[in-house]
């Protein structure tokens, strides 16, 4: 596309075509915590999505968020508390927040940048057009793909699906199972059973993107985590009462996620979609979890994000998920052979 800006080192983005729940921000960590365990140097570039501070700015230089959710935004936050290491920068010029990450990278660790090994994950980039990519990875969410298949406003697309052909690779997620082999060619389409809701989306992909790498990916809960940040073993939930509440864009993979781990699920709250919470919605949730006789209350670590300056109720836990996605994703995605991945000059 003419006149994208270049920065000068790689840059992989994580998108979707819809106004969200397609699992973004646990894709971004992901894969910013699989380049670092191959001795990449990752830096997530964000628009930090109701954040209010202006121009570019660091949300963490990797020692944890600087800024608050109110002026980075709750998903910028909560990568910053979870990436010890990673850089995060908050702007919605991306170009200009990535020659501020590597001016300040300069400045303070220059033998680094001659290593050649930074690259930047730019964090919901499909539609980010100023800015040149060398990767596009563009998530689809399996429980509810397109919804009713319009273009907002009238419904959560963000462009037409025809848009799907500019990818360089796709991810089904919140599946229930990785696809047999972690990708699907178009020889394969068919051999899984027909009926199924992922075959036939696999088989609505197809249409528009023949060619493009597909991988399946799911959402698995690992622990859940206390206020003061202890970690609670799955097992210790099995037989509690559980009411719980959130405000992300697919509430309903959340829900689906919590009921198998725990013993009763008394009620449920849903918000809108990065909800700011006040202090009458957290009395509410409390005097639910109350009423139906719940011993803990559940939500999100995005909706714990946006609830930490009020005061909360004692047994509030937030349910942490992982990414998981078969290797062979990893290695298209770094799969540097196909471009030099040469020095910084700046």
């Amino acid at each position: 596309m003419r006149n994208r800006k270049k920065l000068p080192c790689p840059v992989i983005s994580i998108g979707n075509l819809t106004l969200g729940g397609t699992g973004k921000t646990p894709a971004v960590m992901a894969l910013a915590q699989r380049a670092a365990v191959r001795g990449f140097y990752p830096c997530i570039l964000t628009r930090g999505y109701r954040g209010k501070a202006r121009g570019p700015c660091f949300v963490s230089r990797g020692e944890g968020a600087v800024l608050d959710p109110m002026q980075a935004g709750d998903e910028a936050v909560l990568m910053a508390e979870a990436l010890p290491g990673i850089p995060i920068i908050k702007g919605s010029d991306r170009y200009r927040a990535g020659i501020f990450a590597l001016e300040d990278l300069k400045r303070r660790s220059p033998d680094s940048i001659s290593e050649g090994r930074w690259f930047f994950i730019l964090d919901d980039g499909f539609q980010h057009w100023a800015l040149h990519r060398d990767k596009d990875v563009l998530l689809i969410n399996g429980m509810n793909p397109f919804g009713n298949g319009k273009l907002f406003p009238f419904g959560p697309l963000r462009e037409p699906l025809s848009a799907m052909k500019r990818a360089d690779l796709i991810v089904i997620t919140n599946t229930a199972e990785p696809c047999d082999d972690g990708s699907m060619s178009e020889s394969e389409t068919g051999k899984s059973d027909i009926g199924t809701a992922l075959t036939r989306l696999q088989r609505e992909i197809r249409q528009y993107a023949a060619n493009v790498p597909v991988y399946c990916a799911q959402h698995v809960p690992r622990f859940f985590l206390t206020l003061s940040g202890e970690a609670i073993n799955l097992s210790e939930m099995r037989d509690k009462r559980v009411f719980a509440f959130c405000g992300i864009g697919n509430p309903l993979s959340f829900k689906s996620a919590l009921r198998p781990l725990i013993g009763e699920l008394t009620g449920f709250i849903i918000f809108r979609d990065h909800h700011q919470y006040g202090r009458a919605d957290v009395r509410q949730i409390a005097e639910h979890g109350k009423k139906t006789g719940a011993y803990w209350i559940v939500t999100t670590e995005k909706d714990i994000m946006r609830l930490k300056r009020l005061p909360l109720p004692d047994r509030l836990l937030a349910l942490r998920i992982e990414f998981r996605v078969d290797d062979g994703f990893y290695e298209e995605v770094f799969d540097f052979r196909r471009r030099a991945w040469s020095n910084i000059s700046m």
